[in-house]
């Protein structure tokens, strides 16, 4: 089954994508998903404000600058991965090197 791993924080941290990315821990981490074959993709999100938020009502296309929802947390990168269940996922997302300071939600993918 595949869940989506959605990595994210209060925004505090003024770290650069080639360090988030590029750190040992992190590394290792997509290294073992990848030799495991459970990794199926991923990557980093560039900062909330640069978001838009598309919304249509009555035919008309209404776009606001900035994320979906005010709040403290947001979502700065995800990781798609496919596990034998739940359990699986949570203990995989726990080993995310961002657990320790961010939050990681798990999110199954509805599969057809």
């Amino acid at each position: 089954m595949r869940y989506l791993l959605l990595i994210g924080g209060d925004g505090s941290a003024e770290a650069t994508s080639e360090e988030i990315c590029g750190a040992d821990e992190t590394q290792a981490w997509l290294a073992d998903l990848e030799r495991r074959g459970m990794l199926r993709g991923g990557d980093l999100l560039r900062p909330p404000g640069e978001a838009s938020t598309v919304r249509v009502r009555d035919g008309e296309v209404l776009i606001v600058d900035g994320p979906y929802a005010e709040t403290k947390e947001q979502i700065g990168g995800f990781n798609l991965i496919d596990c034998a269940d739940h359990d699986e996922a949570v203990e995989i997302a726990s080993r995310h090197p961002a657990a320790r300071f961010g939050m990681i939600e798990v999110r199954p993918v509805w599969e057809p």
